[in-house]
């Protein structure tokens, strides 16, 4: 029988499943049913379970815009039996937190009972946080409660059933343009607007409660009576609620921010603890506030965001925070059933390890904001239509990458701003290296840039994993979706593509490198720092330039064998230490990237010119620029040498000849080659050009002039 549903993405992880270990007790696995992409788990020709991908039936999504794959079984009573963590492109987890951390929280969700969570919405549970992974963690959680959900209820496992599309008649927000305006009073005292208040001493207690001793010992401060947070929450899409809390002209301009059918809440907050954090100002997500409706959640981010000046009634309470959030059209929100806001509340417990609770705000709106409609019958889910899993076809989650982009407007125009301006440079190298100190000042700025803003900031480090993930998806089922999930990592390889036919490597590794900036710019503060500078002699420099290659050749083949095996030994590449972590890391990695970073303060990019894999994957493709844009003169290497010995990689062969494949474009070479002080050709033809200038001024003095007669005179006219 022909699936009725693209092929699962659970099949490409079949040879990670022990199905002993997913569901205990069973022997084997069946064959893939037809209408869901769920296995059943077999002990003696008899189903005991069910194995199936998280993936398949969710499309969450964390800080990488990309799913993460999570494998898991369910016996006949709904009940989870077990979890694996098989595939993400988390970058905090993929190359910081050790993976055993978030395989042992995965874990801890055997045992789950479903039944319970379909009666409690979906978080009859606690949440088990790891310290550095807050959003990864909390939608690991997410991906498994509401898939576990969506099989058992397919299945009917434990008597749950399949969710009814409608239920006869059904209330529906009024939409009433000219609705009353009332007031503040008005709107909290019948539940319009509600609200969860919190003191010191209750969130003491409630971390007592939660037994963490480290939490304990780090009580928060102040009086006990002082407010914690007094947070509020309103839904503003019904128009008396939106009119009267934002006023006509706001609430105008909210109907015309929200698409058909979307609707917004409005969240107030005052006190010592934020409700937003500073989640969403690195990665666009707010992670301490989060959406649920039965077994439904969102999270907010920041293109779902508005802030609001101020309340329009003028018996309104002062608040510190005021913020409009647009409800995702994906989470099928029902705005007259109940809804809670979940706080995430975190206390520090140690230099980057925190502890964390919640606490929940109820909402349901009041029956005089809402009306009857006529309703469907009632009907189940058709079992041989799409029964709500997420598409294996990665193209047809666009919208996943095209809301990623949305959020991310300012840091790509930013990016765009950063390479046009640096394309300018280099098409009009010529000019900008006349002025010395310019060029020195604005490649430090550069520097500086691309380090604190591309790198420690937006994360937008290249890695030679790239290269080879890309390669890896030519050979497999390849998709634009996967590469457009990164909006900067994606255009910087658009531009590299673009830097290799013109100029070669070097426009990349000179100057978008984070890691290469860090390297350089520390670098020059030992040289301020006057510590000795070592000049690796020729003959061993250029000896060393091979290995490089050869790292990348040994990774590159490795990845045509196993791209996950190649992706641990690309930790010869300290980026991710150095630059995505920031350096909060394991002592091993954080030894090996300071070591490297050490050697580079005696000998400028000493990484970059012997073990940079991703340098010498792109250079080899360097070898086809279609232009040769540096200047060199006919005396360069024979009889001068400066360029070559103040190149800061060496890339200048003795005899004067610039290796591309090593060049960095720096354009130091540049200004030397239009220096009038430093550069021997430039100085001589500079002196030849006074002397013709004397000379001319000289021939158009007057015989008898004082000057004519004293340039006669002298022995050197």
């Amino acid at each position: 029988m022909q699936s009725a549903f693209a092929a699962p993405i659970v099949t490409k992880f079949l040879d990670d499943i022990d199905v002993t270990e997913l569901v205990p007790g069973a022997s084997s696995l069946g064959v893939l049913q037809s209408n869901l992409p769920v296995i059943p788990a077999m002990k003696n020709n008899e189903v005991v379970g069910y194995v199936f991908l998280t993936s398949d039936f969710v499309t969450t999504t964390g800080y990488s815009g990309k799913p993460i794959h999570v494998i898991m079984g369910v016996d006949n009573n709904a009940k989870v039996t077990g979890v694996k963590l098989v595939k993400h492109s988390e970058p905090i987890v993929l190359i910081g937190i050790p993976n055993k951390k978030i395989q042992a929280v995965t874990e801890k969700y055997a045992g789950l009972d479903l039944i319970k969570e379909a009666s409690a919405g979906g978080f009859a549970h606690d949440l088990d946080i790891v310290s550095g992974a807050t959003v990864t963690i909390m939608v690991i959680d997410d991906s498994i409660v509401r898939a576990g959900l969506k099989v058992a209820r397919q299945l009917g496992l434990g008597g749950l059933e399949p969710e009814l599309k409608s239920s006869g008649p059904q209330k529906t927000l009024t939409t009433t343009d000219n609705a009353a305006i009332s007031n503040w009073q008005t709107l909290a005292g019948d539940g319009s607007s509600r609200a969860l208040k919190l003191d010191i001493s209750q969130i003491n207690q409630a971390f007592i409660d939660s037994g963490d001793a480290r939490a304990i010992k780090r009580p928060d401060k102040g009086d006990p009576e002082d407010t914690f947070i007094d947070m509020h929450v309103a839904l503003i899409s019904a128009p008396e609620i939106g009119r009267t809390l934002l006023g006509d002209d706001e609430y105008n301009n909210l109907v015309e921010w929200l698409d058909d059918g979307q609707d917004a809440i409005l969240v107030l907050g005052r006190g010592e603890y934020s409700f937003k954090g500073s989640g969403y100002v690195r990665g666009g997500i707010f992670d301490r506030i989060q959406l649920i409706q039965g077994d439904k959640s969102a999270r907010f981010f920041d293109k779902q965001h508005r802030r609001l000046g101020r309340l329009a009634p003028s018996d309104a309470p002062s608040f510190t925070e005021l913020d409009i959030f647009k409800i995702p059209a994906d989470m099928e929100f029902e705005p007259t059933k109940p809804f809670r806001l979940q706080l995430l509340v975190q206390r520090a417990v140690g230099a980057i390890d925190k502890a964390f609770i919640t606490f929940d705000l109820g909402y349901r709106i009041p029956d005089r904001h809402t009306e009857i409609v006529k309703g469907t019958e009632p009907t189940h889910e058709d079992s041989n239509s799409n029964l709500g899993f997420a598409s294996s076809n990665p193209d047809e989650l666009s919208h996943l990458w095209k809301r990623i982009w949305e959020q991310k407007q300012i840091e790509v125009a930013l990016l765009v701003v950063a390479l046009t301006v640096l394309t300018g440079v280099f098409f009009f190298q010529m000019q900008v290296t006349r002025h010395e100190k310019f060029t020195y000042w604005f490649r430090i700025g550069f520097l500086t840039f691309t380090l604190l803003v591309l790198g420690w900031y937006a994360n937008a480090q290249l890695s030679v994993v790239n290269i080879m993930a890309f390669f890896a998806a030519l050979t497999s089922q390849f998709s634009w979706s996967a590469f457009l999930m990164d909006p900067l990592i994606f255009i910087l390889w658009f531009s590299v593509a673009a830097s290799l036919l013109f100029w070669g490597r070097g426009v990349f590794c000179g100057w978008l490198c984070p890691f290469g900036a860090l390297q350089e710019l520390t670098n020059k503060i030992a040289r301020a720092c006057k510590i000795p500078q070592y000049i690796v002699p020729w003959g061993i420099h250029e000896r060393l330039w091979p290995i490089k290659y050869m790292v990348f050749l040994g990774l590159f083949g490795l990845s045509l064998y196993s791209l996950e095996l190649a992706e641990q030994y690309a930790e010869i590449e300290p980026f991710k230490t150095a630059i995505i972590l920031k350096f909060d890391r394991s002592w091993p990695y954080v030894l090996f990237a300071v070591a490297l970073l050490g050697a580079g303060l005696f000998i400028e990019r000493f990484y970059c010119r012997y073990l940079c894999p991703l340098g010498a994957a792109l250079a080899i493709p360097g070898r086809l620029r279609m232009f040769d844009w540096l200047k060199r003169y006919k005396e360069c290497g024979d009889p001068c040498t400066r360029c070559a010995k103040e190149c800061m990689v060496q890339a200048i062969h003795p005899e004067g000849h610039i290796n591309p494949n090593e060049c960095h474009q720096c354009l130091h070479c540049q200004v030397l080659y239009q220096s009038k002080t430093k550069c021997p050709v430039c100085i001589i033809s500079e002196e030849k050009r006074a002397k013709f200038r004397s000379k001319n001024k000289l021939a158009n003095l007057p015989p008898d002039s004082a000057a004519a007669k004293a340039s006669r005179a002298s022995p050197n006219p």
